[in-house]
Parts: structure tokens; sequence; C-alpha cells
């Protein structure tokens, strides 16, 4: 008689849990965690793939909910903010490295994967930097056990403050690390909030090319590198929507399944932060990771109160 095998069953039960219309992105990312806190994940490599590949099918599907103008102008509006901040975030990360004593690599890494867009941005620039699988690992570990912690943390704090929705949307874009963060995020605070905060953080997302083809340039470094697909299907969709609104029904369809499969992802992205993700992360690197990451959150909510955004 074949045995049982109780991950599984509980492994199904949390799924389900997490795909229900009466959970939420938050809940969706805690099921993922505790699973993987108390059974572990032996499926890593199969969970983190599914994770990505709903997450940008996720993303692509919320742009049918937008207008192409709307996207262009939040995008443009956001443009400053974005450079200041990337360009800012490097350095302050460059010079938390240094004072905490992480290795250059690793530093670089958490620093590119705060400013631009997490693990994208970590992915992109290990070849550029020669990083080893190690250094490339703890830097991830650290950007993604953050990622967790914003999307909890951040709504909490927005209704605190009772931030706008565009102010919300805004700060998440341009603070949180990962898209699917910074979506999970915006959508547990509100309609406005998540298509502000998916667009923000889209436009952030393209200066990964850039930015690695600087430090490419700088290193002599000749990998190969463009723009993230999901991105480009995200600006796609939304220009379906402007040039057959007769469809608009159709493209809200679409766009409420994507909110449903994004609760998915987070779910299986939860999966992720198991024990030894903690253990192989280390001291200095979360240090530096946790000390920039607030450091950056803090000062750009401060600046987009100063300058009245709302």
């Amino acid at each position: 008689m074949q045995r049982v095998d109780i991950r599984k069953i509980v492994l199904g039960l949390f799924l389900v849990a997490a795909a229900t219309p009466w959970s939420g992105t938050g809940l969706a990312l805690a099921l993922g965690i505790a699973y993987a806190l108390t059974f572990g994940n032996p499926w890593l490599q199969r969970t983190a793939r599914l994770s990505r590949i709903t997450l940008q099918f996720s993303v692509v599907g919320l742009g049918f909910g937008l207008e192409i103008g709307e996207v262009l102008r939040t995008g443009k509006e956001s443009l400053l903010y974005t450079i200041v901040g990337i360009g800012c975030t490097l350095s302050a990360g460059y010079l938390l490295g240094k004072l905490v004593g992480t290795d250059r690599n690793t530093s670089m890494l958490i620093s590119a994967g705060t400013a631009i867009c997490g693990g994208s941005a970590i992915a992109a620039m290990a070849p550029v930097l020669d990083a080893g699988d190690d250094e490339t690992a703890v830097a991830l570990g650290t950007v993604f056990t953050l990622n967790a912690v914003a999307l909890l943390v951040f709504p909490l704090v927005g209704r605190l403050l009772d931030l706008p929705q565009d102010v919300f949307g805004t700060w998440a874009g341009l603070a949180i690390h990962d898209t699917s963060s910074v979506v999970g995020a915006a959508s547990a605070y509100g309609a406005e909030a998540l298509k502000i905060g998916t667009t923000v953080k889209l436009t952030r997302a393209i200066w990964i090319t850039p930015v690695v083809l600087g430090f490419a340039l700088l290193r002599g470094s000749r990998e190969r590198f463009s723009i993230p697909l999901f991105i480009i299907g995200f600006l796609v969709a939304a220009t379906l929507r402007s040039a057959l609104p007769a469809y608009a029904t159709r493209w809200d369809q679409v766009a409420f399944l994507a909110t449903h499969c994004l609760k998915i992802a987070l779910f299986l992205v939860g999966l992720g932060l198991s024990r030894e993700v903690f253990r192989r992360v280390g001291l200095r690197p979360m240090l530096q990771g946790v000390t920039l990451w607030l450091t950056v959150s803090g000062v750009t909510l401060a600046a987009l109160l100063a300058i009245g955004i709302a």
C-alpha cells in the first residue's frame, strides 16, 4: 500500500485556502511562509519557477485593467523620483556595504535589488559582476525576506498614517523590491493604489537595462541582458484595452482573474522562505539590506509627503 505524503495534502489545502476569494495577498504569502517553515520545501526549484511564471502572467493580466494613456502618464510623473531613487540607493548601498563589511559582490547585488527590481535585478547583475552562486543566493535571500516583510507591513503603515491611494501606490512602487510584493501590498490597500503602484514599479524595473549596461561597460563585461518580457506584455495589454474599448468588460474580467493568480504567485513565493534561506543569509548582508531598505522607505515616504504628491 502506497504511503500517503502528508506534506502534499497540507500543501494542497494551503494552496486552495490562498486562492479563495476570501483570501488576501498577505494571507496567501503568510500561508506559503508557514508551510515552508513547518514542512520545508522539497520542490524549491519547481515552485520558484512556477512563482515567476504566475507572477509574470498576473502582471500582464493587470495591464488589461488600465488605459495606456494612464500608464504613460503615471510613468512620466514618477520618472524623476525613479532616477533619483535608484542613484541614491545604489550609492547608499555601496557605503553601507563598506560600513558593515559585506563582501563587494554581495553588497552590490543587494543594492541593485533594493534600487531597481529585487530578484530580477540581482539575476541580471550577477553575471556582469561575475558573482558566485553563494553571493547571489545570499543577496536573493536578503531581498526575498524583506519583500515578505514589506508586503505585510506597508499596508499597515499606510492605514496608520491614513495615506491617500496615490501616495501609497507611488511609495510602494518606489520603495518595495520585487514586483510581486509591490502588487500584493498595493492591491491590499486599494484599486487606485494598485494601478499606480504597478505602473511606478514597472517604470522602475525598466531601469534594469541601463543600470546593468553601465556596470557592464565599467567592468568590460560582454554579458547580454534585456528588458523583462512581462513589462512589454503589460504595456501591450494596456494598449489593447485602449484600442478596443468595446471589449472593456472582457478586459476587466481578465484583470480580475489576474488578481487571483497573483495570490497563487505570492503563495509560491512564500514557499521559498525556508529555514535554509535564513541560515544562508547571515548577519552582515541582512543588516545592510534592512538598513538600506528602511532608509529608502523612510526617505521616499517623507519626500512624497513633503512635495504633496496628493
